[in-house]
């Protein structure tokens, strides 16, 4: 008698011949045209391009905040393209945590409530959130600034404020569009540091988009694309 197979594992994100196709003053152009990518659960990952290679659609895609003209694209094993718009939030607010090159934080509210935000959409109650955001400000070493405005803080501290933030609610996935971007040296170092720990002890699968390679070297897999199209993908490191 046979041994009953193991179901296949699910990856954390995945896109099968994903094309984006945009509509330019009447000129049909292809940022991306067929990709086909997988990120495991707990992996790190760069995607690595010069301006205008696609990595940034590419990001928005795997973060839910767009959809793919053609092709199959899936987050946690749901496909997107069956979701309606609510669901579509929904499963982004679940799985996926953004941090931004420039921060997208508001400018008026404590770090504290900035983190807690995502927690807002998902019907947390405020007791509930907001212990959890002191939490997620615990975790990235900024317990002491929680009451302080961004505009009370240095560029490396709003970054963790957004990385609490993204991490708060627990996703599946972190992706970091160019997340030192805005940043000095030390503080970039710093963030780096925290994004690889963050992934060793937690777990998260980590996305990193970037142009600049000893950035990308945080990463065990790198993804180059170029023309819409991958054009190497290895792993650099065990």
């Amino acid at each position: 008698m046979m041994a009953p197979t193991a179901p296949p594992v699910t990856a954390a994100v995945e896109a099968v011949d994903v094309v984006r196709r945009y509509q330019l003053d009447g000129v049909a152009v292809e940022a991306l045209r067929g990709v086909s990518l997988r990120i495991e659960h707990g992996e790190f990952a760069a995607v690595v391009g010069p301006s205008g290679s696609g990595k940034s659609t590419l990001m928005h895609l795997l973060g839910c905040l767009d959809r793919p003209t053609s092709g199959v694209l899936r987050v946690g094993g749901v496909e997107v393209s069956r979701l309606s718009e609510s669901e579509l939030a929904g499963l982004r607010n679940r799985t996926i945590g953004f941090v931004f090159q420039s921060f997208h934080l508001m400018g008026r509210t404590s770090a504290l409530d900035n983190v807690a935000l995502p927690l807002v959409y998902r019907g947390v109650g405020r007791a509930e959130r907001r212990s959890r955001a002191a939490a997620a400000l615990e975790s990235v070493g900024l317990g002491h600034r929680m009451r302080h405005r961004p505009s009370q803080m240095s560029g490396g501290e709003q970054q963790r404020v957004a990385i609490a933030r993204a991490l708060v609610g627990e996703p599946e996935v972190l992706l970091a569009d160019e997340p030192t971007g805005n940043l000095d040296t030390r503080n970039g170092v710093e963030v780096m540091a925290m994004l690889d720990r963050l992934n060793e002890e937690r777990g998260v699968a980590v996305v990193l988009v970037t142009h600049e390679p000893e950035i990308a070297a945080h990463a065990r897999r790198q993804i180059h694309v170029r023309d819409g199209l991958i054009e190497q993908d290895t792993v650099s490191r065990p």
